[in-house]
């Protein structure tokens, strides 16, 4: 089989749940090659990658990696197009990973598909567009194959194997290296989980009527030991951080279960979240279209039902 090259999402020696997803739906295709890129990738790593079925890890870290963002990636990527000649690419659809996908589809003459929900054994790529109203079913016809995959879209699971560590030293241009990270900054991380990786997020809108609204969202993704988002409304008017941002403009989250508290449903909202599982909505306006997604709706106030719901979630464990 030939190889299918997967770029790993991590941070520092942590494996992001969506390079295990992307490994899963590598196996399909061919065989997966892990590309990590900087580093930390250490023999635990090389055994969690191979546990999912990748047969190798190729490690790329250097000074020009670790402190210039993107381009080097996007190089290194086309170079190995052109010596490994793989079935096809994954990467994530996260803000670098398409940016990556972008640059190396370019510099390598080939076609790019972004956003994938799914990938059939033959390639061919479905995904949701146009908030959710329109499914397409696109096929790379030249050069290889790059596809950007949603996180949380294909479930990882797990076919052991034993992988193999490769260190590689890829040449990097200057024109790659025009762009320095000067400075990291730790973000403190809380106990919930990552929002583009959360399995359960419970959403905010206007609804929730200001930033004091948002306590009861916050009570629910915690009894549910889920993450907490927001519609472009609320982070707009100040009541959450933008980084909690569900939606075209925002974050694009596909969880097992998606509730939405006092959102109307705009299609800048639907776009990021209309791949979710199942779709559960708080909204006292019956004809919010928010409704349309919906698997399950509850017409009523949030600062009565949401409490209720987080009480009786709470009383059950």
């Amino acid at each position: 089989m030939s190889d299918v090259i997967v770029l790993a999402e991590h941070f520092d020696s942590e494996v992001k749940k969506v390079t295990l997803e992307l490994v899963t739906a590598a196996r399909s295709l061919g065989t997966p090659v892990v590309l990590w890129l900087g580093a930390g990738c250490t023999d635990s790593v090389v055994e969690t990658l191979g546990s999912f079925g990748a047969s190798q890890v190729l490690v790329a870290d250097s000074d020009a990696v670790r402190n210039h963002p993107v381009a080097p990636g996007a190089e290194i990527v086309a170079d190995l197009i052109g010596s490994m000649s793989p079935a096809a690419v994954l990467v994530a659809s996260s803000a670098d990973g398409k940016e990556i996908a972008a640059r190396a589809a370019i510099k390598s003459g080939s076609g790019i598909i972004t956003d994938a929900v799914e990938i059939a054994t033959d390639g061919t790529v479905t995904q949701s567009v146009f908030g959710g109203s329109t499914i397409v079913h696109s096929k790379v016809t030249h050069g290889t194959p790059i596809i950007t995959v949603r996180p949380n879209a294909i479930p990882a699971n797990q076919e052991p194997t034993t992988a193999t560590k490769t260190d590689i030293a890829p040449a990097v241009s200057e024109a790659a290296q025009k762009v320095t990270i000067t400075n990291r900054a730790v973000v403190e991380k809380g106990a919930r989980p990552e929002l583009a990786e959360a399995e359960i997020v419970v959403s905010g809108g206007r609804g929730v009527g200001g930033a004091e609204g948002f306590g009861v969202i916050e009570q629910l993704a915690d009894s549910l030991n889920g993450a907490v988002g927001a519609s472009r409304a609320a982070t707009d008017a100040g009541w959450y951080p933008h980084q909690f941002q569900v939606g075209q403009t925002g974050k694009t989250v596909s969880p097992q279960l998606y509730i939405a508290n006092g959102i109307s449903g705009a299609i800048q909202h639907r776009a990021g979240m209309q791949t979710s599982k199942v779709v559960v909505v708080v909204n006292k306006d019956p004809e919010a279209p928010i409704f349309e997604l919906a698997d399950y709706g509850v017409v009523g106030d949030l600062f009565s039902v949401v409490p209720q719901l987080t009480q009786e979630i709470s009383s059950r464990k």
